[in-house]
């Protein structure tokens, strides 16, 4: 059954602004306070990776230290391993996730290991936000097709989620890492998975590389997952298809809730201008057509 109300997961921030040429920690900041003003219950706001591997996300301790927190908004980061997770506690982080694949071959070329060994990496990370009272996010990659193999068995998401789970994630987010996703596949790999997992404990991250995103999340909230990741603006790009698009707008995302007549707490109006200024200060095409159509009414410059 739809669910009635949303809850979305911004996700601009950190697998936005990640994909960009560069971006200054000042511009970071701005955008995570901007979003902190329009409604969003959650914002992953950065990674605590190695600066050799992702410098977009450098600093990130001295970010959290000056974002201007709002109440009732969770600021989440990305720790794929216990030195990170132990940075991102001390920078005070309400919440942190970690990350698997569905596909073998990404998994190896990615982070060098197998799916099950990436897996046997986080059981740190578990037992130090255990030990903390810090929940853990977990995320799926490449549910809907890898860059390598294709596309992939419902039956191997499903065993990437079931381990997440049970490994004491409260939430599983399942991407569409490359958006080569349709809504019937869709479906097929969502009730796969929920046949292990509960669907409360599921989210969405479809990209739309192929222009299916919100087609799919539109099937998908059908089996009744109400929880939802985006990128404003559609920051963010997918690295195995070069020039196109990757993350689904959050504008767009939100503008589908409401012609559905589902409830979700933001504010369309803050989040467009909020997509606009970062999208001016990169330099970049702003990735939502909502947005677009609605700042060209407002004869707002992109």
């Amino acid at each position: 059954m739809r669910p009635q109300r949303i809850r979305i997961v911004e996700m601009g921030a950190r697998d936005g602004l990640q994909n960009e040429p560069t971006v200054s920690l000042a511009d970071r900041i701005a955008l995570i306070d901007a979003l902190s003003q329009t409604g969003l219950a959650q914002i992953e706001a950065a990674s605590f990776v190695s600066p050799k591997w992702v410098p977009q996300m450098a600093h990130a301790d001295q970010l959290f230290a000056q974002i201007q927190r709002q109440p009732g908004v969770c600021y989440s980061a990305l720790t794929p391993n216990l030195q990170g997770f132990e940075a991102a506690r001390a920078a005070g982080v309400d919440e942190v996730a970690v990350f698997g694949a569905a596909s073998e071959t990404f998994s190896q070329r990615n982070i060098n290991c197998s799916v099950a060994e990436s897996l046997q990496r986080f059981e740190p990370v578990m037992d130090a936000a255990r030990q903390a009272g810090m929940r853990v996010r977990g995320y799926v990659s490449c549910t809907l097709g890898c860059p390598y193999e294709g596309t992939i068995a419902p039956a191997k998401v499903a065993d990437a989620a079931q381990a997440l789970h049970e490994m004491g994630c409260y939430e599983i987010s399942l991407g569409d890492t490359i958006g080569t996703g349709t809504p019937d596949r869709a479906v097929a790999m969502l009730e796969a998975v929920a046949s292990r997992v509960p669907i409360p404990a599921l989210a969405l991250h479809f990209h739309d590389t192929y222009g299916q995103a919100l087609a799919n999340i539109a099937a998908c909230l059908e089996l009744g997952v109400a929880t939802i990741d985006a990128s404003v603006a559609g920051l963010g790009g997918c690295p195995y298809a070069p020039g196109a698009s990757g993350n689904l707008a959050t504008e767009d995302l939100i503008y589908l809730l409401d012609g559905l007549g589902l409830s979700h707490g933001v504010d369309l109006d803050a989040l467009i201008q909020a997509g606009a200024t970062i999208c001016q200060r990169l330099g970049r095409p702003n990735g939502s057509k909502v947005a677009l159509a609605r700042l060209s009414q407002c004869s707002i410059t992109t």
